[in-house]
């Protein structure tokens, strides 16, 4: 399994013939490594609606004939724009032909009126990912354990979402084997220096930390 980072919060998960896109953001990102064009998904994944997460998912999800995995109110959204979706809520699983999509909380506007904002566990080639989106620090994530996490992306922006030290007390409570950050250095308010998160995280837990730059990949 690859795992590319395109940039914010932006994934290509691939494994086999599936091809999972995480909150889309291309158009519009000083830092994206591709245009939307480029990317050629089976599936997509939104946490939430905010114009930096739900993106492009439109239109790429048109020109693939990607499903869309997200909230039953995002999904509502784009009912009329005739995308295959499939809309959960927090706490359920949706199985996949690659595996499953579970639907977890994450402490953060949704974009939506009504809405809220979700994370994920995809479990994918026999691995479990858990996607946080944009999420603050809360307890509740030590919950996490139980999913056996192979691989958490993790936000470290700080401003919208977890800091760096709020983003390593996550990785403590959820204990991933890998982490890779995420949501950062888009914009000055979430400039950060991944290399300190590294550090922090390494000196404090068992996980190993890989940083991707944008267009950087890392298989597991």
């Amino acid at each position: 399994m690859n795992i590319e980072f395109l940039g914010q919060s932006c994934f290509l998960i691939k494994a086999g013939p599936h091809s999972l896109l995480t909150d889309p953001f291309l158009t519009g990102n000083p830092l994206a490594a591709k245009k939307p064009e480029e990317v050629h998904p089976t599936h997509i994944l939104v946490s939430h609606a905010h114009n930096d997460h739900l993106g492009d998912t439109k239109a790429i999800a048109k020109a693939n004939g990607a499903k869309v995995y997200s909230t039953f109110d995002i999904c509502q959204s784009l009912q009329a724009e005739g995308i295959s979706f499939e809309g959960g809520n927090i706490g359920g699983k949706i199985p996949a032909d690659f595996g499953s999509v579970k639907l977890v909380p994450a402490i953060h506007s949704s974009g939506v009126p009504g809405g809220i904002a979700c994370g994920f566990v995809i479990n994918i080639a026999g691995k479990n990912i858990y996607f946080a989106g944009d999420t603050a620090l809360f307890g509740d994530m030590a919950l996490l354990a139980k999913e056996n996490i192979d691989i958490a992306l993790l936000p470290i922006g700080d401003y919208f979402t977890m800091g760096p030290e709020d983003a390593a007390e996550a990785v403590r409570l959820i204990k991933p084997k890998h982490v890779i950050p995420m949501h950062y250095n888009t914009f000055p308010p979430i400039t950060q220096d991944p290399q300190q998160f590294k550090k922090l995280v390494e000196s404090k837990t068992d996980a190993k930390v890989t940083i991707l730059d944008p267009g950087d990949g890392a298989s597991f």
